[in-house]
């Protein structure tokens, strides 16, 4: 199944000034966020962003928060975002049949906002270089449960070229360089 821009929502979760700095990494996993958010902006994909409790997690990281634009960047204590009513309602009015997620933490947040996604119906592709956890067996043991679960790992460049589809696009000619 491909991923199409027009059926498709960016959820980046919890990427915040207190988790980043434990994470394996941090600075990979922000910089592919970061190109995802640039690409959603250029292809019409509509994103929505996460704090894990930040009052005590503190806010969005900068560098994504200015990526991000002006896509809403809503507070949560639930781990799925799911159950998380201003959460689940402006993701379902997105009208969008897929979930492409990148955050932290992977075993956390990520594994249960997506099997909820999956409950709920919804395609679920987790970008697995724009996702992180404390350790890496957490990253590894959230990928093969998503997996096994029919979640599609994918890569930040597997999402962007399937947004794009085609060569030659202005899109395509603003974020190749984003790439390289």
């Amino acid at each position: 199944m491909l991923i199409r821009a027009k059926d498709s929502a960016l959820v980046v979760i919890d990427m915040q000034e207190r988790l980043v700095p434990a994470m394996q990494a941090p600075a990979r996993t922000i910089a592919n966020t970061r190109l995802l958010l640039q690409a959603a902006a250029r292809t019409a994909v509509p994103a929505i962003l996460t704090e894990q409790y930040p009052q005590g997690l503190g806010a969005t990281v900068a560098e994504i928060k200015k990526a991000a634009g002006k896509s809403p960047v809503l507070p949560k204590v639930h781990f799925s975002c799911m159950e998380d009513d201003e959460f689940a309602d402006t993701f379902r009015a997105l009208n969008r049949k897929q979930a492409v997620i990148a955050g932290m933490e992977a075993h956390i947040c990520v594994v249960q906002t997506a099997e909820s996604m999956v409950e709920a119906g919804y395609d679920v592709f987790v970008v697995s270089d724009a996702t992180a956890s404390r350790s890496l067996d957490s990253e590894h043991a959230c990928l093969a449960r998503l997996s096994a679960s029919g979640v599609r790992i994918v890569t930040t460049e597997m999402v962007v070229f399937e947004w794009l589809g085609k060569a030659g696009t202005p899109a395509f000619r603003e974020l190749l360089p984003l790439i390289k």
